[in-house]
């Protein structure tokens, strides 16, 4: 909980370095938080800077209808820092799940807040909020999630969607959806909306969406529907190292086949990859070890419109529109595949090698920049 005065708090940098971070750790948060964000190398030292220079943006993040998954995602993050410099020294004045206080304590933080930062905190939203009945599903305090809702959007200079419950309703949301669970963009108007969705999302994706406004005052270029294209422009499809098995038409039938057993394409048995835009391939959990196609389970397909009611989840998508390969790849035969099939796996394989190497040598050249300043 934040107890600095207005006008008072001291930088993201001068907060690191009094819990005990050294220059070299810093700069290498920068480094990896710039790679995730897909800016060049110059961008390192703008992030550098803008955290050196900076107070703190204070922030108010709200639980509403969820599981808390997103906030358990990104306290997981892969570097140590980002915990420390977004949740303890960002200056997180309230939230549900992480603070100490409670009761009236608690409100008394939020509505200190409101008042002392109005039009310049950030609202971060957890879960979608419920509206039958007065909203009578969602209580906090004696109000509702909509009066609490409204009363926080009213002075946040930005609003950040957590997860796919507070962009798209979630499994909530889904027939017969009895709360009538609705997503925050629905509810909010004339306040800028970042969608940061996923069943959780990555922790860096949304370490790197609130970096970016911390450092450069802006929200990060977002696609068509309000998602960051960081993190969202590219389909799981196309950076997945299933692809190539896709391409030469080899398909697990039945999780328990043997076509499973040598890591074939997941399409047949559910897999939304072709239909998802999202950076699970490319950046994956738990420090990079995994995602969820890698441990031989289908994406879910969590980040977009009405996943949950989107057909069943264990079948493949119906009438799936593609082009070449793409949109015959399950009837081609693998025996007349042969070389052909071959060289599209080779190539696909390249591919993804190529992009992981494109943030390995973004890494390194920060690694070198760290050293001349």
């Amino acid at each position: 909980m934040a107890t600095d005065s207005p006008g008072k708090r001291p930088t993201y940098y001068e907060e690191l370095r009094a819990k005990g971070y050294s220059r070299r750790d810093f700069m290498k948060f920068c480094t990896m938080i710039t790679a995730y964000m897909g800016l060049q190398q110059s961008g390192i030292a703008q992030v550098a800077d803008a955290l050196k220079t900076k107070s703190r943006i204070p922030v108010i993040w709200l639980h509403f209808q969820e599981c808390t998954c997103c906030s358990e995602s990104f306290i997981r993050t892969s570097h140590p820092i980002t915990a420390d410099i977004l949740l303890d020294k960002i200056s997180l004045d309230y939230t549900e799940t992480l603070m100490a206080a409670s009761g009236h304590q608690a409100e008394e933080a939020m509505q200190k807040t409101m008042k002392d930062h109005y039009g310049e905190y950030v609202l971060c939203v957890e879960g979608s909020v419920p509206t039958f009945g007065d909203g009578e599903y969602c209580c906090i305090g004696g109000k509702s999630a909509v009066q609490i809702l409204q009363e926080t959007a009213a002075g946040a200079k930005a609003i950040i969607a957590w997860g796919s419950c507070a962009c798209n309703g979630c499994v909530q949301a889904a027939k017969p959806n009895p709360t009538h669970a609705t997503p925050i963009h629905k509810l909010v108007k004339g306040k800028p909306i970042v969608k940061v969705p996923g069943c959780p999302p990555i922790g860096e994706v949304m370490a790197g969406t609130l970096v970016h406004i911390i450092a450069f005052g802006t929200l990060p270029a977002l696609d068509g529907i309000g998602r960051p294209k960081a993190f969202y422009s590219k389909r799981i499809h196309d950076s997945c190292y299933r692809r190539p098995f896709y391409d030469a038409g080899m398909f697990v039938e039945t999780f328990d086949d043997e076509s499973a057993k040598k890591g074939y394409c997941l399409y047949k048995v559910g897999c939304k990859g072709p239909s998802t835009y999202n950076a699970c391939g490319i950046m994956k959990w738990n420090n990079g070890v995994s995602y969820p196609i890698q441990s031989g389970h289908g994406c879910f397909g969590c980040t977009e419109e009405n996943y949950w009611d989107n057909g069943p989840i264990y079948e493949r998508i119906p009438n799936l529109a593609g082009f070449g390969i793409e949109s015959t790849a399950d009837k081609v035969g693998m025996v007349a595949l042969g070389v052909t099939a071959a060289g599209i796996a080779a190539h696909a394989i390249a591919t993804n090698i190529r992009k992981r190497d494109v943030v390995g040598n973004l890494i390194k050249e920060g690694k070198e920049a760290e050293k001349e300043l």
